[in-house]
């Protein structure tokens, strides 16, 4: 009777050869079979040795190559795969190098010109000043803005030079747009500047086409308001403002700014003025110094008529 789990199904058999080893009961039961395969295919391996196809080439040598070819262009494909792969990775490294380095020199190079531009700037800044300086008939002192009061709407400002470059309170502060203010307070190395826009401020002005003369104040919100003017006066918007002189802290004939509104109070004309200074970007100054007395005297002088 079948039992399926019988040990001639579940062990292999063996048998033992000649020599008593022992093999599977299958291959001593085909064993002449099994040479014979054997046999047949040494046969065949001696013949591919001895057979010739064209050019001279061996069967056996025809056939490894065909056998190995596939796998021999496998091979190749890869290896070139894998160098392209190289090569490109190095060629994205050496890209993302010099863009770097690239990125580098554009921010190096924008620096640079923003720098020289800055400073072509200041150049052109300091070549008007001393042309001003030159063209002008009193002494003036260069100072460079240092610091500004503190507060939101700053009236004041500090310059870099004081008491040892022979500065002293009540000299005109100026620039070849117009004027700036008055020096207020004085030390060894800098100087304290009242602005006009200060409320404290005064200036004695001149309106340069109608010559009617009144006293300049500081409105805040960077105006100024020129006062003491009669109503009957005829005064239009955008007529140029001067000093008078009549202060004897401004030279007389400097730019002060521009009529901007116009109105009627109850004796006197309500007249804004807008400054002709950008009193919030000063960077540099002249320090308007006293003349001496011969230099005065010399000033005052009437000129002589032929």
């Amino acid at each position: 009777m079948f039992d399926p789990h019988s040990a001639d199904l579940t062990h292999p058999v063996l048998a033992l050869d000649r020599d008593g080893v022992k093999i599977p009961a299958i291959i001593s039961r085909h064993r002449s079979f099994f040479t014979l395969v054997v046999v047949v295919a040494l046969q065949v391996l001696l013949l591919s040795l001895q057979i010739t196809r064209n050019n001279h080439v061996r069967l056996v040598r025809y056939w490894a190559v065909e056998a190995f070819d596939p796998f021999e262009r496998s091979l190749d494909g890869l290896a070139a795969a894998s160098s392209n792969a190289f090569r490109t990775i190095r060629n994205l490294w050496r890209a993302e190098q010099e863009n770097r380095d690239l990125h580098i020199q554009l921010v190096a190079a924008q620096v640079q010109i923003q720098r020289l531009s800055e400073e072509a700037r200041q150049t052109e800044h300091l070549r008007g000043l001393l042309n001003f300086r030159n063209a002008m008939t009193f002494q003036t002192v260069p100072a460079e803005v240092i610091a500004t009061s503190p507060g939101e709407s700053s009236n004041a400002i500090f310059i870099d030079k004081g008491s040892d470059s022979g500065l002293a309170s009540d000299l005109a502060v100026i620039t070849p747009e117009g004027v700036v203010g008055k020096i207020v307070a004085v030390f060894p190395h800098s100087a304290q500047v009242l602005l006009i826009t200060d409320p404290s401020s005064g200036v004695g002005a001149t309106l340069a086409q109608s010559r009617v003369q009144g006293i300049l104040k500081g409105a805040g919100s960077g105006l100024c308001n020129l006062n003491y003017v009669m109503n009957e006066e005829t005064i239009s918007g955008g007529e140029p403002i001067v000093t008078s002189g009549l202060d004897q802290v401004y030279p007389k004939g400097l730019p002060i700014g521009t009529v901007v509104g116009v109105g009627n109070g109850n004796i006197y004309k309500i007249i804004n003025v807008k400054p002709a200074v950008d009193l919030n970007r000063l960077e540099m100054v002249l320090v308007v110094l006293k003349p001496s007395a011969p230099e005065q005297q010399a000033l005052n002088r009437p000129p002589r008529t032929r």
